[in-house]
């Protein structure tokens, strides 16, 4: 029971630690302010489903594509890349996401899909090594902007983030309490697991 108790204090520590390192070492990036964000030719929105599980439309989805639209409209980015997960034939992301830009008015020839965003790594990673881009705008959430950002310093991109509309907590608790656990796994995947991104495959030009 001891060793057990150490174990916990020493695992709940280190979550707390790299939740923090995280945060801080981020904060100078993220802004909610669209008249003060830095312009980028590139726009990154990390995926999300449209529907919860229950059949209920996702806000995380809904406001993170207003996020974009609103970038786009007042000219902070020019082009969009909508980077999700399509690992099955009926569930795919990046279209979903496509399909709500093109909605909103953003031009077909302005939005490229990226099916292979498994995990935040991965679409980070593959926006670099696939699609080249060096220097791009993160759109999300503000807590999973600050997973994104930490992923995108260690391997020497100059990103930035946008913060899109926040849940509601009592719509959101679950998703808040993951993420605690996702910072500190981000941190494992970077410095001890040295985990890359399932696939990357020949390079994409954006125009």
């Amino acid at each position: 029971m001891r060793i057990f108790l150490i174990l916990f204090v020493i695992t709940v520590g280190a979550i707390i630690f790299c939740n923090i390192w995280i945060i801080q070492r981020t904060k100078k990036q993220i802004y909610s302010d669209v008249s003060l964000i830095p312009e980028n030719k590139v726009g990154l929105v990390l995926g999300t489903s449209k529907y919860f599980s229950n059949g209920h439309g996702n806000l995380f989805f809904k406001y993170r594509i207003a996020a974009a639209v609103e970038l786009f409209k007042a000219k902070k980015i020019q082009h969009i890349i909508v980077s999700g997960d399509n690992h099955v034939e009926y569930y795919n992301e990046a279209a979903d996401m496509k399909k709500a830009l093109l909605e909103q008015g953003v031009p077909d020839s302005c939005i490229t899909l990226d099916y292979a965003g498994f995990r935040t790594l991965d679409s980070v990673v593959r926006c670099k090594k696939v699609f080249g881009q060096d220097k791009f705008t993160i759109i999300s959430q503000e807590f999973h902007n600050q997973r994104a950002l930490f992923i995108s310093n260690h391997y020497d991109i100059e990103a930035i983030a946008f913060n899109a509309q926040n849940v509601p907590e009592e719509l959101s608790l679950s998703t808040t309490l993951r993420e605690y656990f996702a910072k500190f796994k981000a941190v494992l995947d970077i410095y001890i697991l040295h985990e890359e991104p399932k696939f990357l495959g020949e390079p994409v030009n954006v125009k």
